[in-house]
């Protein structure tokens, strides 16, 4: 185990860390959280021993290995496959040295090379490598192309995966879904859980915390505060804490109102459309959360649009692409205010190719695009950070906008998004990913929108950033266009999903969960239809098919009786779990006379959380192997 003593942290004379403790236990889990700057990524190159201690006692065991993520990857002609490799130094080592006694034609090193790949598993990494490459979204035909090749959030990509070919005892990971979509990020989810080192992980993805780890460790204070549980947990308790501060009551009583006005609109409006439902039951888990943010540094809001047309924009029949190519085909699109509306898809699918084509940064190749009069379109995306002037202060980008505002209410406004004191007046120039998207967004908030076109917003955002942004999205009165990879945004902001898939763009429904679904049963559907293609070519006839397929029903049996079992599990769990997170909805249940109860109450759920998480996991993995067995089975005929 690692142990952390009473360390002390400093970095440039700032102390970071002081008097702390925590103990790290084998195959744990843990999410590492706090403020940007409070030493979260100085903690990870501590145990990395990139930086020593000023005071304390920091006890990692000898032999563990330990994995990170690059944050550069030069522009190497490697292919993709060879670079991620080479992140096995054991195995890339022996295979070195394996070439090198082939070409000399020493057979007896050659022999005791291949038993020592043996020994460290390396005939199986390079099938590894393939499967790791494919699930962070790689093509078979990229896996042989030179890493040079690749873009800056691609070669992220390569980094993760060279980090993930190791069985290392201790995994660090920092912002890992930064630079995946949601699909990759599903993956990503899948194999951390099922991963048997221990693992610190550094996420702003709330919905990722929760689903990967069970212990949080909370940066405050120059302390390590350690939580048990997920990250929803931590929330929870946080925020009991913090309402039993009399400092903070003012603050978190005016922020439960706000919360309210919210509440009361949305459920007026709840009888016109079925999607507003979910926005109450949102609404309403977030107002008993909302203390755990009393002390966020981020207090904006959307103000109301000077016009609001409707409709807003109207596309009919719209092709979308680049040049000659053609992406998406006979869009059809109505946004009317109220319209909250986020784009699910395979990475290349489409999604910021429509975006763009909403925000008049691409021109139709075909059909019709229809921008109302009084249609006034907010915009993010990555690239408008690239397009920020690095010698201009914040106040000046805001100036610019509007000449005739005083630069104190400039200031006032700035300071909603933490641009405080002469933060605001200093050169973007050496801001952070995070603060120039901040700045980003506060010229997009100040503009008022009726509009937004949003493409991975979250992106380089802290937590506490992303729950300030969620919360002023719920409050926006305009149409709302989103592609995210923050699950947690898209069900608390978004009314209904549209599908990009094969050049459509098609209606998908009120429930995000039921995407995951969709993503098992397309790949399903892919490797069925790998399968018929190979069939139609088998020399095996229709009697001998169906003997085959006969034993194989047999073999799969069990593992289907078990998939029954867990899925009868689940619903037993999810259905207790549901009812507990029911009854601690009950504002009343946090007053003293209920203490007890409350009490109760957070230990069922904290029973049941982990206990419903093993019974996901498991049967994913069930799910998983019999999926595993029938492609094997299609693919060849093998009853396994």
């Amino acid at each position: 185990m690692i142990q952390l003593s009473n360390i002390e942290l400093m970095r440039g004379g700032k102390t970071l860390l002081k008097n702390a403790s925590a103990t790290l236990f084998p195959q744990h889990k843990v999410g590492l959280v706090g403020a940007n700057g409070c030493g979260k990524s100085s903690l990870f190159a501590l145990l990395k021993s990139e930086l020593h201690l000023d005071a304390g006692e920091l006890q990692i065991p000898k032999d563990w290995s330990i994995a990170s993520v690059k944050q550069e990857t030069p522009a190497l002609a490697v292919s993709a496959l060879e670079y991620v490799l080479q992140g096995h130094p054991e195995y890339y080592a022996l295979r070195s040295a394996l070439h090198s006694a082939e070409a000399s034609g020493d057979g007896a090193e050659q022999a005791r090379l291949h038993q020592q790949i043996e020994v460290v598993g390396g005939y199986g990494i390079e099938a590894k490598a393939g499967e790791l490459l494919h699930g962070l979204g790689f093509s078979n035909a990229q896996l042989s192309d030179a890493v040079s090749a690749f873009s800056g959030g691609w070669r992220m990509r390569l980094n993760l995966a060279q980090a993930l070919i190791r069985d290392a005892d201790l995994l660090l990971l920092d912002e890992p879904t930064n630079h995946l979509d949601l699909d990759a990020v599903y993956w990503l989810e899948r194999f951390l859980k099922a991963y048997q080192g221990t693992l610190v992980l550094i996420s702003h993805d709330r919905e990722f915390l929760d689903a990967v780890v069970d212990q949080i460790w909370h940066v405050d204070q120059q302390q390590l505060n350690v939580y048990k549980g997920h990250y929803s947990q931590f929330e929870r308790q946080k925020a009991e804490r913090m309402a039993q501060q009399q400092a903070l009551y003012d603050k978190q009583q005016a922020t439960i109102a706000h919360l309210e006005q919210f509440i009361t609109r949305f459920k007026a409006k709840a009888s016109k459309a079925k999607q507003a439902q979910s926005r109450v039951k949102a609404l309403e888990r977030m107002e008993k959360l909302a203390p755990a943010h009393a002390d966020s540094p981020f207090s904006f809001e959307f103000s109301n649009p000077d016009n609001m047309p409707n409709p807003l924009m109207t596309l009919d029949q719209a092709q979308a692409g680049y040049g000659d190519v053609t992406i998406l085909h006979k869009i059809k699109l109505n946004l009317v205010p109220g319209s909250r509306i986020a784009l699910l898809g395979r990475n290349g699918a489409g999604k910021s190719t429509l975006i763009k084509l909403l925000a008049g940064e691409l021109s139709p190749q075909a059909g019709e695009v229809f921008q109302h009069q009084g249609l006034k379109i907010g915009y993010f995306a990555q690239h408008q950070l690239e397009s920020l002037d690095l010698s201009a202060s914040a106040v000046t980008h805001l100036q610019r906008l509007d000449p005739q505002a005083s630069e104190q209410s400039l200031r006032d406004f700035l300071g909603g998004f933490a641009f405080n004191g002469d933060k605001a007046l200093e050169p973007v120039k050496p801001f952070s990913g995070g603060e120039k998207a901040r700045l980003v967004l506060a010229m997009l908030v100040y503009q008022k929108p009726n509009l937004l076109l949003l493409d991975e917003p979250t992106n380089h955002l802290d937590l506490e950033m992303r729950h300030a942004l969620v919360m002023a999205l719920q409050g926006f009165e305009g149409a709302m266009v989103t592609v995210s990879h923050d699950r947690h945004m898209l069900k608390h902001t978004a009314d209904e999903y549209y599908l990009v898939d094969q050049g459509e763009v098609s209606a998908f429904g009120y429930d995000l969960d039921a995407y995951y679904q969709w993503l098992l049963n397309a790949n399903k559907e892919a490797v069925r239809k790998d399968s018929s293609e190979d069939k139609a070519h088998s020399s095996v006839n229709r009697k001998e098919q169906k003997r085959l397929e006969a034993e194989f029903r047999k073999a799969v049996q069990p593992l289907k009786k078990s998939i029954d079992k867990l899925e009868k599990e689940l619903d037993k769990l999810s259905a207790a779990l549901a009812e507990v997170e029911t009854a601690l909805a009950d504002n009343d249940l946090y007053s003293e006379q209920n203490k007890g109860k409350l009490s109760e109450l957070l230990a069922q759920q904290a029973k049941l959380t982990p206990e419903l998480n093993d019974t996901e996991e498991a049967l994913l993995l069930a799910l998983e192997e019999l999926e595993e067995k029938q492609a094997r089975f299609e693919q060849s005929g093998e009853i396994c």
